[in-house]
């Protein structure tokens, strides 16, 4: 309580009612898989282009990292997290480097962003600075020039690099707004720069000629599972692959390109969503998976946080102009960012044009999705006069309470949302005047919810309810420092099988449509 020490007026600031809750993201994806370049602990993207910037762009054979980052910025998305994956364990990816010297020691460490072979086909150039300190040039070749060049004097040899980077002006002093740490880490797309032993605060003597950093390495054999997992890295700031996702909170969809091809991957994607409960994982078939009645992924992965899609697309491949197959996950994820952000998370993302496929794999028929519809398989069609169409919305569940994707990601959603919104509840006296304030407060996000079209029912109270009181927790409970809100919710499923019965009727005649519908009709399903 305030103190009142002397006469006068005192004015205080006090909190009465209900907090908004403000409704979490559910479109930003997190992409785990190869590309050409970069860091490998996640790294926000917000484009295509920004992509390309740090990560690289198409590269290698069965490489469908790029394809799945533009099919789903193509296809609506606005933010991704990407995981960029290495080969780790016994045989390593390593990083390429340099020394730079000052008075012949080696002062700074000059190190590619992120490990791998790409970090070889950097080069560098140090000089004066334009009006103080140092320059530093940095080239990078998408393929291994023949021989290194300097562009300041020669203009003519090929190949000319594909990036180059300025730095001018850096400083030693940290006290400069030039200092090299402020200018280069975290602005360059290829390098970092470091301290490699004391700090002599003079300036890098070279090298004058262009120089590649060396030591960067691939590593040796195919990626397994512990490479995309990298619970070796599960130290703060170190984070990389799954155990780096695990710590990105705004995450909401997790996809790895062609996770069939690595053994056990797609089990650990989805148990990676299990366990945090946050977020929702997308699966696709193996490319060449033409035998419909064995195709079951709900076998070995039963699971309400989890989609399944088939068969791959096709696309235009931007490095050859050719018809190229790719996964299809990336775009749907794009897709379930452009319903969401459109519709809403309870609507079903099915129904939908998928942007920039040109072709499928297999062309599969209605007999054949009446098989596979059951199981929890995705099916992609192309219809005429309609185009290419996601046509399923199912989970990976058997159990029927989560058999569709709109409701998980709804009630993912709405208890994200709700634990986000009432962080303000912790360390607060647990009496009637808080456990009022709680209902207040999800009543209100609820009520928001309802009428977005998200919840059931013809007016709030048959859409949702919020109990928080002496009926929902025990003087045990409240003893223990426990305050239990219990909330229930009706969501909104999707019309996946419209039926019209239609049938003659000799209009005009004394028999009443009610009375002729109980002779009989023909019974039309189409679906939907």
């Amino acid at each position: 309580m305030p103190e009142y020490l002397s006469p006068g007026v005192y004015v205080e600031e006090i909190e009465i009612g209900s907090k908004p809750i403000e409704g979490v993201s559910t479109s930003t994806a997190g992409f785990l898989g190869e590309a050409e370049r970069g860091p490998t602990t996640p790294r926000l993207v917000t484009s295509w282009l920004q992509f390309q910037r740090v990560f690289g762009s198409f590269f290698g054979a069965n490489k469908y990292l790029p394809y799945a980052v533009q099919g789903f910025f193509d296809n609506g998305g606005k933010r991704c997290y990407i995981g960029r994956i290495v080969k780790a364990g016994v045989a390593p990816a390593t990083m390429a480097s340099l020394k730079l010297t000052v008075e012949g020691a080696d002062a700074f460490t000059v190190d590619a962003n992120g490990e791998g072979e790409w970090g070889n086909r950097i080069a560098l150039k140090v000089s004066a600075g334009t009006m103080s300190g140092f320059k530093l040039k940095v080239f990078y070749w998408k393929a291994a020039p023949s021989a290194l060049y300097d562009p300041d004097t020669d203009l003519t040899s090929q190949p000319r690099p594909q990036i180059t980077e300025l730095f001018d002006n850096l400083s030693v002093s940290e006290s400069s707004p030039d200092y090299f740490d402020k200018r280069v880490i975290g602005i360059s797309n290829l390098i970092e720069l470091s301290v490699a032993g004391a700090d002599s605060a003079a300036q890098p003597e070279g090298p004058a000629a262009v120089t590649s950093l060396t030591g960067g390495g691939d590593g040796t054999g195919d990626l397994v599972q512990s490479d995309y997992e990298r619970t070796d890295t599960d130290t703060p700031g170190n984070r990389k692959g799954v155990t780096g996702f695990a710590e990105v909170h705004e995450i909401s969809i997790v996809y790895v390109p062609n996770a069939q091809a690595v053994s056990g991957l797609v089990g650990a994607v989805i148990s990676h969503c299990e366990k945090l409960k946050d977020r929702f994982a997308i699966s696709d078939a193996a490319q060449g998976t033409a035998n419909v009645a064995t195709l079951n992924p709900r076998s070995s992965n039963d699971s309400k946080y989890a989609a399944f899609y088939y068969p791959w697309i096709q696309v235009i491949d931007p490095e050859t102009g050719l018809h190229r197959l790719i996964p299809p996950g990336g775009h749907m994820a794009g897709i379930y960012a452009r319903s969401d952000a459109e519709r809403g998370v309870h609507k079903a993302p099915a129904n939908q044009t998928v942007r920039g496929a040109t072709g499928l794999e297999f062309q599969i028929t209605k007999r054949e999705q009446d098989v596979l519809n059951p199981r929890g398989v995705n099916v992609i069609r192309s219809f005429p006069g309609r185009g290419i169409r996601i046509w399923g919305a199912r989970t990976l569940s058997s159990d029927t309470l989560w058999k569709y994707i709109n409701v998980r990601r709804l009630f993912i959603y709405l208890e994200e949302s709700i634990h986000e919104g009432t962080q303000w509840v912790v360390f607060e006296p647990n009496n009637e005047k808080l456990w009022a304030r709680v209902i207040a407060t999800v009543t209100a996000f609820l009520t928001r919810a309802w009428r977005d079209g998200a919840l059931m029912g013809a007016k709030p109270e048959e859409a949702f309810f919020v109990k928080c009181d002496r009926t929902t927790m025990t003087q045990v409970d409240i003893d223990n420092l426990r305050l239990i809100c219990i909330i229930g919710g009706a969501p909104v499923k999707p019309a996946e099988f419209v039926i019209f019965r239609i049938a003659q009727w000799p209009g005009g005649s004394s028999v009443t449509a009610s009375e002729f519908y109980s002779e009989g009709s023909e019974e039309i399903v189409k679906e939907a």
